[in-house]
């Protein structure tokens, strides 16, 4: 059966044995613990204080700390890093700013203490309002905080075209701050209410639709023709000058930017009246030359009668004026060999009457040997062409 005292005896020691093993394991656990344990300081919202620690990373000793955080806090150093003994951990804690930047609300996390902070970490320090004092600290803002940035626009009002710099947030603001009122019918090339952006172009076209304007317009005269026995086959001479006429015309007109576009006729006068023109058709045959003869001596006999025979100025006169030295054909052309008043006056037909039709054939004759003499036979261009004159 064996000894059994041997075998209380071996009970024992094994006893013995494993609960020394199990002893030097707990103390040997505790050293290690005791020296793995980290001295810390730990800084939150500006507050500092020492803590002892075996955690390993930054977001392990937070967390055996009881310090919370939040999704935007900023950790330093990184929450995943390993921290030694004698680290320093800074929890800096999220702000949520209420903003309204040019009229956009949003809620803005951030870390920095003031006003003047928050702007330079949005890049709008130099080129921004702001509605409350750049020192101003972040803790103690209860409402929303107002940003305004610059933008440079340009306009064109009227075809006039001009860049401005502004902190207007809606188009309304940015004409009323220009001094610009939309007329009723203006066209805006953006909506009325679009908000103001840094580049943006506004083109205004002022219209006006109730505009009028009076014209005055002519009347062509017209031309009637009368056939004139008097005058040689195809030859045309105006008896009566034809005068235009004249009419008022009322238009509404459309202007845009002050340039007529459109136009609608709203009322038309006649002023004055046109006067046809009047025109002798010659009919006659044309006469067949004749030898030229010297000149006539002076006739005293009265304006009217006839012109001495065989003298080419009769021949001449037949031409012009059908042989009537006493015609005043209302065309500005008299007598018999059809003088202008000007030319008659030029040659000193003057001395023998004031016009004309009112001098003897021989007076009518002997300023014209003066005319002739002064520019020829030219004078009476196509009836000279006709006598074979030169």
């Amino acid at each position: 059966m064996g000894d059994p005292v041997g075998k209380r005896v071996r009970r024992h020691w094994l006893k013995r044995t494993g609960q020394t093993v199990v002893m030097m394991s707990l103390v040997s656990g505790l050293v290690a613990f005791v020296g793995n344990g980290k001295q810390v300081e730990l800084t939150v919202e500006g507050r500092t204080s020492t803590v002892q620690t075996y955690g390993g990373t930054v977001e392990e000793i937070l967390a055996k700390a009881e310090v919370p955080l939040g999704p935007h806090d900023v950790i330093v150093p990184a929450r995943t890093a390993e921290v030694p003994d004698g680290a320093a951990i800074e929890v800096r804690r999220a702000q949520e700013i209420d903003l309204i930047l040019d009229g956009v609300r949003s809620t803005h996390p951030t870390t920095v203490k003031t006003i003047g902070d928050l702007l330079a970490e949005l890049g709008l320090a130099r080129t921004a309002t702001v509605s409350l004092p750049p020192a101003t600290e972040l803790s103690a803002v209860d409402s929303a905080i107002t940003i305004r940035t610059q933008k440079r626009v340009t306009l064109t009002v009227g075809g006039t075209t001009s860049v401005r710099a502004t902190s207007a947030v809606w188009l309304p603001e940015l004409l009323a701050e220009a001094g610009i009122t939309l007329g009723a019918e203006d066209r805006i090339s953006v909506p009325a209410s679009a908000a103001v952006i840094d580049g943006l172009g506004v083109k205004i076209t002022r219209i006006t639709s109730k505009a009028t304007r009076t014209l005055t317009e002519p009347i062509a005269f017209e031309s009637v023709e009368t056939e004139d026995p008097g005058l040689p086959r195809g030859e045309r001479k105006v008896t009566v000058a034809g005068v235009d006429g004249e009419r008022t015309s009322v238009y509404a007109v459309r202007l845009e930017d002050g340039r007529e576009v459109s136009r609608r006729l709203l009322s038309r006068t006649v002023t004055r009246e046109p006067v046809p023109a009047e025109i002798a058709v010659g009919t006659r045959p044309a006469a067949k030359p004749r030898p030229a003869a010297a000149p006539a001596k002076e006739d005293s006999r009265p304006a009217g009668g006839p012109a001495p025979q065989g003298n080419v100025w009769a021949a001449l006169a037949e031409c012009e004026s059908g042989g009537n030295w006493s015609i005043n054909s209302g065309n500005g052309y008299y007598g018999g060999l059809q003088f202008s008043g000007p030319s008659w006056l030029g040659a000193g037909g003057g001395k023998y009457a004031p016009l004309p039709h009112l001098a003897t054939p021989a007076e009518q004759i002997a300023t014209a040997e003066v005319l002739k003499g002064n520019g020829g036979w030219g004078h009476w261009p196509s009836c000279a062409s006709k006598l074979g004159l030169s």
